[in-house]
């Protein structure tokens, strides 16, 4: 019996207690003197779903660096890391994760807008999500929760959530599963009805709104005037046209003022090309909202005729570790330009009231760029009209917008705004107007070397020899003697009628005197 006891006793030695171990894991109570025995591998944990989804999502990084990292052909990990710390440096041990984020494009304004963390902190509410997925799902029949998320440019942990929410509504029904732990979503007749609802109010159902404060922030971050330009930079930005470095003197601090601008001058000497390349002076990329929230009302700001759209690099890995708020759009710092097509209309929020869709003016269109008024005093509506309504805004800075529920709001006026005319300003506007335009800008004629070198180097892009000879023709053929005035277009529209005369006679190009006496024969007809 004594040799009995003693392997009993052996045995209780060898197993602690592992029953009542078990209990007070299961419990979440701390087991001890467990060590580490082979009972303590198989006693239960914590269940992997009950982690904080910070952790959850940090293995999920971890492993994502570790399939990168084999794919690339080097190891992340050591052999002998551990799981624990493996998780607590995933991005550090990744050579191929610090590239992706270095390769993220710099911002000379610093401003990049990040990917919100809940809907209260991207200004949004729950019953405004719910409209626009619900309007997304009537119209598409079913979608996944994946595809609502990317429509509209929301994280897709907060779309699931507020699906799931709708589900326990009763206002979506899953249609069916889909990949990585998502479903196929579709209305249920509860949903369609509430859908319908939201519908006759505004038709809208793409990216979620940004809200009007994140907006201003946004322009005091990217403005004209956080971006002083420099000699250098304006030379470059100017460099494809012609001009005197007297001219440049003179734009240089007209541009940096970030205010009002007049250029005026004879016709054909280039004062809308140098309007269209004020813009390149300062940083290239800016960000802007694709629509702006304001009490209930869905205003379009991103407008892809005006806007050009600067994508981002695609993501190289299985996981995008940029976060970016998808409800904005880089785009290049915009340049607007209209002419005599320009009404009151297009200065005013503007409503479709078939969809219910409001439409952003031309000057919130234009924030942190540029404006250009051209051929102005020849627009469809008055002067006194467009003077009147941008007087206050030109010296404030800011303006005001009636929106179509009659609720007045201040925006941002924050552009160069160029007016280009050949007409003298004086007869155009008041002294109170020209009082709020700081910087009056002539656009000169060119002088006889200017007009000769530009002909020149116009006549050797387009691919003619080079015929100094024959500049000096036409000078003293054609101007010299009738006493005509010189402009900076005359050498591109003379030597495109030499180049479709060629083109028409199947021969070389070539600059000769014939030709040029034919050319100016057509141009200066009845000038």
């Amino acid at each position: 019996m004594d040799s009995i006891s003693r392997v009993e006793a052996l045995l209780a030695m060898t197993m602690p207690t592992a029953d009542n171990n078990l209990l007070a894991q299961l419990a979440g109570l701390s087991a001890v003197g467990l060590g580490s025995t082979a009972m303590n591998d198989l006693a239960a944990t914590k269940p992997q779903h009950d982690l904080p989804r910070q952790a959850a999502d940090s293995k999920f990084d971890a492993m994502v660096d570790r399939i990168r990292s084999l794919t690339a052909g080097t190891s992340s990990v050591s052999p002998a890391a551990t799981p624990s710390q493996t998780t607590a440096s995933p991005v550090a041990a990744s050579p191929v994760a610090s590239t992706s984020i270095e390769r993220d494009p710099p911002q000379s304004s610093g401003f990049v807008p990040q990917e919100p963390k809940s809907f209260r902190a991207a200004g949004l509410n729950d019953s405004l999500v719910e409209s626009l997925a619900l309007k997304l799902l009537m119209a598409r029949g079913d979608s996944t929760g994946r595809e609502v998320a990317d429509q509209l440019k929301l994280p897709f942990i907060l779309i699931d959530e507020l699906l799931r929410g709708l589900k326990n509504d009763q206002l979506v029904a899953y249609r069916g599963g889909a990949p990585m732990n998502d479903f196929v979503h579709q209305l249920t007749d509860l949903g369609r009805e509430r859908a319908k609802r939201y519908w006759n109010h505004c038709t809208y159902f793409g990216a979620a709104p940004v809200s009007l404060e994140d907006y201003i922030e946004s322009v005091k971050a990217q403005s004209l005037a956080a971006q002083p330009t420099t000699s250098e930079r304006l030379r470059r930005a100017f460099g494809d046209l012609v001009l005197s470095q007297r001219m440049l003197d003179r734009l240089g601090p007209a541009v940096n003022s970030g205010r009002g601008l007049f250029l005026f001058g004879a016709a054909g000497n280039g004062k809308t090309s140098i309007a269209e390349r004020v813009t390149r002076a300062f940083g290239q990329e800016i960000w802007i909202p694709r629509a702006i929230g304001i009490d209930g009302e869905i205003m379009r700001v991103f407008d892809p005729v005006n806007h050009e759209e600067l994508p981002l690099d695609a993501c190289e890995g299985l996981y995008e570790k940029r976060k970016i708020d998808r409800r904005w759009v880089r785009i290049r710092r915009p340049t607007l330009v209209v002419g005599g097509e320009l009404t009151m209309s297009a200065l005013e929020v503007t409503m479709n009231t078939s969809t219910g869709i409001c439409e952003s003016p031309l000057q919130l269109k234009s924030n942190c760029g540029t404006l250009v008024i051209d051929d102005f005093g020849r627009q469809r509506m008055r002067v006194e009209e467009l003077l009147n309504r941008w007087i206050v805004p030109l010296e404030r800075r800011y303006d005001f917008l009636n929106m179509p529920n009659g609720k007045k709001v201040q925006v941002p006026f924050d552009q160069l705004i160029i007016f280009s005319t050949n007409l003298e300003p004086r007869d155009l506007v008041d002294e109170a107007f020209l009082r709020r335009i700081p910087y009056k800008i002539e656009v000169l004629d060119p002088s006889i070397e200017d007009f000769k070198g530009l002909f020149l180097s116009l006549a050797k892009k387009m691919g003619f020899p080079d015929r100094p000879e024959a500049v000096d023709h036409l000078i003293e053929q054609h101007y010299t003697p009738k006493n005509r005035p010189f402009r900076f277009c005359q050498p591109r529209d003379l030597l495109m009628q030499i180049c479709n005369y060629c083109s028409y006679k199947d021969c070389p190009l070539e600059v000769t005197n014939d030709y040029i006496d034919m050319a100016v024969e057509n141009y200066f007809a009845v000038m």
